[in-house]
């Protein structure tokens, strides 16, 4: 198997990245329920996997445990798509955790590297994490969508370069 980077490919997928931020920043409450909602299906996708699985068990005492989380997460799922808002605020955590430790890591990267713009995207990116949390209950959709787009833009530009750099060492 091939590891090497497609320059081509990685800098076609950065434009892609930055194309999707920029629809995400130009309708985010939109953006950000469509995300609430879909994660709300995904949930009751898996509680219907998980009720099939729980009538597959080998005992009945196992089977009535995988009943009964199959029960939970079809109520969480059905939650989450009966509400968005609600599941855009629960998101809206969870996001700022996350581009809290995907700028942790990023930074990581970054020294190790000795890549600035990884170490900018980072900054950024824990920059971002800190000002949803802060902002919190008032950030809801529409934070999801402004924040996702703008981490899908730096996505795109880190790609870009790195497909540049890639261009450049394979020229070198």
């Amino acid at each position: 198997m091939n590891t090497a980077v497609d320059p081509k490919r990685m800098t076609t997928f950065g434009i892609i990245a930055i194309i999707l931020g920029l629809l995400a920043m130009a309708a985010p409450v939109l953006t950000g329920l469509s995300i609430a909602l879909l994660v709300g299906i995904l949930v009751v996708v898996a509680g219907v996997v998980r009720l099939v699985w729980a009538f597959q068990a080998g005992s009945v005492g196992e089977g009535i445990l995988k009943f009964l989380l199959a029960g939970l997460t079809l109520v969480c799922g059905m939650v989450l798509v009966a509400n968005p808002l609600f599941a855009s605020g629960f998101l809206t955590i969870l996001l700022s955790l996350y581009f809290i430790v995907d700028g942790v890591s990023e930074i990581a990267v970054g020294l190790g590297t000795k890549r600035g713009w990884f170490i900018f995207a980072g900054v950024v990116s824990i920059l971002l994490g800190v000002l949803l949390w802060a902002q919190f209950p008032l950030s809801g959709a529409w934070a999801l969508g402004i924040l996702l787009g703008i981490k899908l833009l730096f996505i795109g530009l880190i790609m870009i370069m790195g497909g540049s750099a890639a261009r450049s060492m394979a020229a070198g």
